[in-house]
């Protein structure tokens, strides 16, 4: 069943990407566009291997600069453009190059609450961003012991520590998908709302 929810989303972003690239040629000026193609590509690259996951975030980021150019105070675009710093900060294994995009992504949830006070996913995730560069070297000294263990060494030989880091890895990792999924999910079904009736 889980299986095929990770496809149900892989097909719905795909099918929101593809649909944002063809209203962008239409109308390169489209902010709410903009926002909801840049939420479609942090999704997706969730599915991708390391380096094109990369590479899809880094093309998120330019369409959200986009959005930004045209509207600087979108309060979606600044918690996406979070969202898409902390997942740079994850694939950059230098602390202090991370700290930059950790740094980064707290500015941008901090100008996303700012702009919608009462937001609960913009408040959480600013809470969230000051625990990530901890986090971040956990995993960095995770992937650091993985590299030096010999193959032969079995799973259940690593303890209990690494089994909480990688399950407080998971949770956080899995709250800033879902946030991310439920903004370009909302966002695309607006989008795709039909028109309202014509007065009588």
């Amino acid at each position: 069943m889980e299986m095929q929810n990770e496809l149900d989303r892989l097909v719905f972003f795909e099918h929101a990407r593809k649909t944002a690239e063809t209203t962008y040629a239409k109308n390169p000026n489209d902010v709410e566009n903009l926002i909801r193609w840049g939420g479609a590509l942090l999704e997706l690259a969730q599915f991708q291997p390391p380096a094109e996951s990369k590479e899809m975030v880094i093309d998120a980021v330019s369409k959200l600069d986009e959005a930004l150019v045209a509207s600087p105070k979108k309060h979606d675009a600044l918690w996406c453009m979070g969202n898409a710093c902390t997942q740079l900060a994850f694939y950059t294994p230098d602390s202090h190059e991370a700290k930059e995009f950790f740094d980064k992504a707290t500015l941008y949830y901090q100008q996303a609450l700012d702009e919608e006070p009462g937001n609960e996913l913009y408040r959480k995730s600013l809470e969230v961003a000051a625990k990530t560069p901890e986090l971040h070297a956990e995993v960095q000294q995770g992937l650091a012991q993985q590299a030096r263990s010999a193959p032969s060494t079995s799973a259940s030989a690593k303890g209990p520590k690494s089994k909480k880091n990688n399950d407080l890895t998971y949770d956080i990792c899995g709250w800033i998908i879902l946030a991310v999924g439920l903004v370009a999910w909302v966002g695309f079904a607006k989008s795709n709302m039909p028109p309202p009736p014509p007065p009588r």
